[in-house]
């Protein structure tokens, strides 16, 4: 029998090896699918590529960590509250970051419930959260298309 695998996760990469490496192969990344009474939660991007977007919060799977945990990291570091698991909906993959060269992303996307004591009522931060039921024009094609197919919005 062999060992037990040791999932030690190891921290972000430092910039320069993130580009070196992901500008040349695709990025495995999860999707937070927050689903409430209030509608979707969307997170606006702040810096970067994709500046002024809203989107799904989501970030890059770390090395040998799990799927599960990347949600739970993801969700804490994106929004500030730890979120359980529903489904996992399907995937996203973004040609529109191939078209502008900055890489080749395909999210997992989970469908998530807020964990906070007294319901799913989480107080957005000024302009960086928001609950949507409509999409706003401001945001990733890919995840407008992926949202509106499995009937979370209109």
């Amino acid at each position: 029998m062999a060992p037990p695998f040791d999932r030690a996760v190891t921290g972000p990469l430092p910039q320069a090896e993130y580009e070196e490496i992901f500008g040349k192969v695709p990025r495995l990344t999860v999707e937070v699918v927050v689903c409430s009474e209030p509608g979707v939660l969307l997170a606006r991007r702040t810096g970067g590529p994709c500046d002024g977007l809203w989107n799904l919060p989501g970030g890059t799977v770390r090395f040998a960590e799990m799927l599960t945990d990347a949600v739970h990291r993801v969700a804490l570091d994106e929004i500030g509250v730890d979120v359980a698991i529903d489904d996992f909906l399907g995937y996203i993959e973004y040609p529109s970051h191939a078209r502008q060269g900055i890489d080749w992303p395909v999210g997992l996307a989970f469908r998530t419930h807020l964990l906070l004591p007294g319901g799913d009522v989480l107080q957005t931060v000024a302009d960086q959260l928001e609950w949507f039921t409509r999409l706003p024009d401001e945001m990733h094609d890919e995840q407008r298309t992926f949202l509106r197919l499995h009937g979370l919005v209109r």
